[in-house]
């Protein structure tokens, strides 16, 4: 029997008319009937559910993050980028099955507090994806309540062979150290991705698989158009971390004499179905390419700012037509999943690039990168991202009585600039009530807490050699890249520039 329920006494967000109207939501099988005028609600037969002094807004879309790192929480401090991928093997090595559960769910639990019903999650499983591995990792997503795309993590060179000279640059003490860290041969991941691809078994609108090249530096031209073969062959995602730092920039042009992602289009990985993850260092020709092509870019200011890795021109790919989606990154390099806070430094930084306000990111842009366009990013079959009639019922309930709301005037400036996740009351993912008055409805997150506690503490001692590597690694690593960032490149992305 299908099932008829109808939302009651709740406001709800307009976005194009920058206004939250009283409207009740009918929903039949999970998807979102209705919206109606409460008198016209009526006499409908339906479960009710009271949304009285409640503003109801679709679930928030994360362009990008890393389930992984949820039990890499606050492990450092003055990390940049190359310190934190230094850092790798000590925060998040050694992990059994049960911890990339544990990982995963703390992720996903996160983000249904924090208002967000759906991800792409670029997760990484050492030394290749596993079909057990990634089937854990969509279990945690889908036990949770949070509908996902997986992409496992993947390369063949290590990051100490994948800037140019860093191994070179090494003491003959601490290179015999970093080689112990060297990847699979490309041929070995790939055919593990062939693995776990056949062997996905999971509702595709709820746990999708894609792949992850993590950043195109870190992986050999053959084993990138494998990547691409791969995508093809399955119809699914590619998304990497293109032109993240100036580090990468600057090795680019000098191990293939251009930028990474006309490198990348000359091995044909650019298209509809790729993701570039945070895209700082792109020039204007890329962003132009990028577009042509029908890329899409995960904006990560967050993690931008934790890693100073510069501020993302996202007013020139938002007029390019390139299609712009907001991610929190890993909890390991932006220290929390809350979309909100990501929503606010995404509208906030596009002012430190222009003095136009007119070119600044206004609130509504911010909010549809946010939802629509994190939702045509992930590409699942169910429609996501909105709160309209034929979409899926992933709606979150926000108290009209936390202070962050009061005096209610424009809804889309509060919960862009003020709201900061503690408003979040309630959360349904699929017309199905997950967080209920703030309490998991059918998810024990205290069992999580504290299986998620003991994992930390196993994972310190038995990762103690890896941390000791990377400390006596970790001020070459910061030389090196600091020398190549003092090169001169063409665009500017830094306020030091």
């Amino acid at each position: 029997m299908v099932e008829r329920i109808c939302i009651r006494g709740g406001r709800v967000l307009d976005l194009d008319g920058e206004a939250a109207p009283h409207l009740d939501v009918l929903i039949e099988d999970g998807a979102v009937l209705e919206l109606l005028a409460p008198e016209a609600a009526e006499g409908i037969s339906a479960r009710v559910i009271d949304a009285s002094d409640c503003l109801l807004m679709p679930g928030m879309v994360n362009a990008h993050t890393h389930g992984h790192g949820s039990l890499g929480r606050g492990m450092g401090d003055r990390w940049s980028l190359d310190l934190l991928l230094n850092a790798g093997p000590w925060i998040s090595g050694m992990r059994t099955l049960e911890h990339k559960y544990i990982a995963a769910a703390l992720n996903a639990a996160e983000m249904i507090l924090k208002g967000c019903t759906a991800a792409y999650d670029l997760y990484f499983e050492f030394p290749a994806p596993t079909p057990e591995g990634m089937d854990a990792v969509a279990r945690a997503y889908r036990d949770v309540g949070v509908r996902t795309v997986i992409a496992p993590m993947l390369a063949d060179l290590s990051l100490y062979e994948a800037i140019p000279g860093l191994m070179d640059s090494l003491p003959e003490p601490l290179k015999r150290e970093a080689a112990k860290f060297h990847l699979n041969p490309f041929e070995e991941t790939a055919k593990a991705c062939e693995r776990f691809l056949a062997s996905w078994s999971h509702p595709l609108d709820e746990a999708k698989p894609a792949l992850a090249p993590t950043i195109p530096l870190h992986c050999s031209d053959p084993f990138l158009e494998r990547c691409r073969d791969l995508a093809r062959a399955h119809g699914i995602g590619l998304h990497t971390h293109l032109a993240e730092s100036k580090t990468q920039a600057v090795s680019a042009l000098k191990r293939y004499g251009k930028t990474l992602t006309a490198h990348m289009d000359d091995l044909g990985l650019l298209g509809p179905n790729f993701t570039a993850a945070h895209g700082i260092w792109l020039d204007d020709d890329d962003i132009a390419l990028m577009a042509e092509r029908g890329c899409s870019v995960a904006h990560n200011p967050g993690s931008n700012l934790r890693l100073g890795t510069g501020v993302a021109p996202v007013r020139k790919l938002l007029d390019a037509g390139v299609c712009v989606g907001v991610g929190s990154d890993g909890t390991n390099s932006s220290d929390n999943q809350n979309m909100f806070e990501a929503l606010r430094l995404a509208a906030n930084v596009s002012r430190l690039c222009d003095l136009d306000v007119n070119r600044w990111v206004s609130a509504r842009e911010a909010l549809e990168m946010a939802t629509l366009n994190g939702a045509r990013m992930l590409d699942l079959p169910a429609r996501i991202g909105e709160l309209a009639p034929g979409a899926r019922a992933d709606i979150v309930f926000l108290d009209l009585n936390n202070v962050n709301l009061v005096p209610f005037n424009n809804p889309l400036n509060l919960l862009v600039y003020s709201e900061d996740a503690s408003s979040v009351k309630s959360v349904m993912v699929n017309g199905r009530l997950v967080l209920e008055d703030r309490r998991f409805t059918s998810f024990d997150y205290a069992g999580l807490r504290k299986k998620a506690q003991e994992a930390a503490g196993w994972l310190r001692e038995r990762t103690e050699e890896n941390r000791k590597t990377a400390m006596r690694l970790e001020g070459f690593v910061a030389r090196h890249c600091l020398c190549l960032c003092r090169e001169n490149y063409p665009v500017k992305r830094l306020v030091c520039d």
